[in-house]
């Protein structure tokens, strides 16, 4: 990630010291607002990483160490298989029109260098978090993610009550919808998009997949770890650690996406409607703060259950 901080330290320097902003329809304040955001995100992503590596992150608090770990897993693990597609597309040389985040636009070729560090940076961060968070939470937090969904004697969380499983239908229902809408818009679906504006890219559309696909991941996550139906045998770490990256998804890219839509630095637009941009990036950002509170509540469970059984 110090890569991906490098590059954005630079961009923010070039334009203050009179080069302009990379995107000549953005102005120079934009610029550097929105570049300075990713710097401070990069450097938190810096941190995060020591953190999870070095003997001192154990002693961190739990609450602000999990906000962070949670947005950025949110940002970057489910970025992988989009990463994994957009290198084969590149390869097969067919070209997705996306940018960086749309902070590079300007349709301006990038140079190689500022590529390879923004790729590597991200993909680095990525494939390390997705390693090195569940060790780092598996360590710390232990009943979270040892054993069996459903036949550890020790861990196994008392039953859902009926308000408890209608919090969870609820949560189903709208991650699920979230996840058909982005799915029907990444195979060329246009219903409630802005078409008066401008129309999705390949890239968009990609991103609209994959966050579809991470949003039907959260729902199955958070069912089968608060009801055990059909998952008994699962290790617990598989549905904790999925719905962990993937109710961060729906919270740190749809907290980011009405942010934009709302401040629209230079000028930009989203492709939806105002009203859709708005309520499916709000139900979006409730439904990823309902799936982590439910992963919070499944562990106090299981280690009150277990101090009860000891």
């Amino acid at each position: 990630m110090s890569l991906y901080l490098v590059v954005k330290v630079i961009w923010v320097l070039s334009a203050l010291l009179s080069n302009g902003p990379k995107d000549p329809g953005t102005s120079t304040a934009d610029w550097v607002t929105l570049n300075m955001v990713t710097v401070g995100m990069s450097a938190i992503g810096v941190a995060l990483g020591l953190a999870l590596a070095q003997q001192w992150g154990r002693r961190i608090p739990a609450q602000p160490l999990i906000f962070l770990a949670w947005t950025g897993a949110g940002f970057l693990i489910p970025m992988v298989p989009y990463m994994v597609v957009s290198a084969v597309l590149s390869a097969a040389g067919i070209s997705a029109g996306g940018e960086d985040g749309g902070t590079s636009g300007g349709g301006q070729v990038m140079p190689a260098w500022e590529m390879v560090f923004i790729s590597v940076g991200f993909a680095g961060m990525a494939v390390g978090l997705a390693i090195a968070l569940p060790i780092y939470m598996r360590e710390r937090w232990p009943d979270a993610f040892v054993g069996r969904l459903g036949n550890d004697l020790i861990t196994v969380a008392p039953a859902r009550s009926p308000r408890d499983l209608c919090m969870v239908r609820a949560v189903l229902a709208v991650s699920s919808a979230l996840g058909l809408l982005w799915l029907y818009w990444a195979i060329g679906g246009t219903l409630g998009l802005d078409l008066a504006h401008r129309e999705m890219d390949l890239n968009e559309r990609l991103l609209s997949g994959n966050s579809g696909i991470w949003a039907f991941i959260g729902a199955w996550s958070i069912w089968v770890v608060t009801t055990r139906q059909h998952a008994a045998r699962l290790p617990l770490w598989v549905p904790m650690s999925l719905a962990f990256a993937a109710s961060g998804s729906l919270f740190a890219w749809s907290g980011w996406k009405l942010s934009m839509a709302v401040l629209r630095p230079g000028g930009y637009m989203p492709p939806e409607h105002p009203v859709v941009t708005l309520v499916q990036h709000a139900f979006a950002i409730g439904a990823g703060i309902a799936i982590l509170a439910g992963l919070v509540q499944t562990y106090r469970d299981r280690a009150a259950n277990r101090s009860t059984q000891v």
